[in-house]
């Protein structure tokens, strides 16, 4: 049951029965007035917040703007300053432009440069045409010389090119391999590698004799160089350094660079190869015979010998004594009619070498007669003249 309300103006409760019924308000205004819009508190907090925002920027901009002098760097385009006024170009003044005429007023004494003139490169004492390449040399042979071997490699690549990336620390192992092969170098990697240790001044590789022995090597880079080393004596041939059996880094120039064959630059290192005879590709012989001495530095020696055998190591020495020994007609194409025609003077070899055999080390020993060989086959395999140099 519902109670009833008393009337009002807006709600008129009396039936026809004369009973009191609830009636719905048709204007819920009625009973809630509502506020005018901005007359709460919140707007109007709201504004007294801008309005002091508002004055303490008036405050800080209205001086800056009322005193000009004191804008320093912002006096831009100041068209009061006749100091500032931009002077026209020539070609820009009367009775001075036609049509072309700002050609005629550029600077003549800046000429451009035209293709290939100022620049210098270090290609440009790049060897013309392919690069001799070096043959593989695989060392597999079993045990203490592969073992010694991979250890004496892989310590040249580690503290000569620790930091290089691969193509440099491939370059470093292709120059141990290519003095491998080269009669004037011993014919062990170790050999190669700790050649002029008993002398501080006579290692071919510096780490040998700098200390750098002594720092314990990184397990991480040191595993990198081992895979690099072990690729090389598998017979891997990186062939963008040819037959380079010198190097050094781009900080250094040392006494020898001018005088051998510049072949390129692979991250801090510059290559070089042999002139003449020297860096000829006959005079290679990648064929490993083992002997792996003990990897590490020889010990330390002063005598007069150990001098002398650091002077045979000197690159000028080696390729003057190869060039001596190349036969004097050797660019002309005489006939190869016997083998004493063909001999030239046993080149100079290191020391460690000539105490191994020397020469003998390279000449074929116990090799098939010719005895039932057809006379049109007898110079089979023989030169038919010298090659050239």
């Amino acid at each position: 049951m519902l109670l009833p309300i008393a009337p009002s103006a807006t709600s008129p409760a009396t039936s026809d029965d004369g009973d009191w019924a609830f009636v719905r308000p048709r204007d819920f205004t009625g009973r809630f007035a509502r506020r005018a819009h901005g007359a709460g508190r919140r707007p109007i907090v709201l504004r007294r917040r801008w309005s002091v925002g508002v004055a303490a920027l008036a405050a800080v901009a209205l001086p800056a703007l009322a005193a000009p002098e004191t804008w320093g760097s912002f006096a831009i385009a100041d068209a009061g300053n006749a100091g500032n006024a931009t002077l026209p170009m020539p070609f820009e003044q009367a009775g001075a432009s036609f049509p072309g005429s700002a050609f005629y007023y550029l600077d003549a004494a800046s000429v451009p440069l035209q293709i290939g003139e100022g620049i210098h490169s270090d290609a440009d004492d790049k060897v013309s045409g392919p690069l001799p390449m070096a043959r593989p040399m695989i060392v597999d042979n079993s045990g203490v010389d592969r073992t010694r071997a991979l250890q004496c490699m892989t310590a040249a690549i580690y503290y000569e090119a620790a930091s290089e990336p691969d193509a440099g620390q491939r370059a470093v192992a292709q120059v141990v391999l290519n003095r491998v092969a080269h009669p004037a170098y011993p014919k062990s990697v170790c050999g190669v590698v700790y050649q002029g240790s008993e002398k501080p001044t006579g290692c071919q590789f510096s780490f040998a004799c700098d200390g750098a022995l002594a720092r314990r090597p990184n397990r991480m880079f040191w595993e990198r160089a081992e895979n690099v080393a072990r690729q090389a004596l598998s017979g891997y041939v990186y062939t963008p350094v040819g037959l380079a059996t010198h190097y050094h880094t781009v900080q250094v120039n040392p006494y020898w660079a001018p005088s051998l064959q510049y072949l390129g630059t692979i991250g801090a290192h510059r290559f070089y190869a042999f002139r003449g005879a020297a860096g000829n590709p006959a005079t290679f012989r990648f064929a490993y015979l083992g002997g792996e001495p003990m990897a590490a530095p020889h010990p330390r020696d002063d005598t007069r010998d150990a001098a002398a055998a650091a002077a045979v190591a000197d690159p000028l020495a080696i390729q003057r004594a190869f060039a001596n020994a190349a036969p004097a007609t050797a660019n002309a194409p005489v006939p190869v009619t016997s083998a004493a025609a063909t001999s030239a003077p046993a080149p100079v070899y290191a020391r460690d070498v000539q105490q191994r055999g020397g020469d003998a080390l390279y000449t074929a020993q116990n090799l098939p007669g010719t005895q039932g060989v057809k006379a049109e086959y007898a110079n089979s395999g023989r030169w038919i003249a010298p090659p050239s140099q």
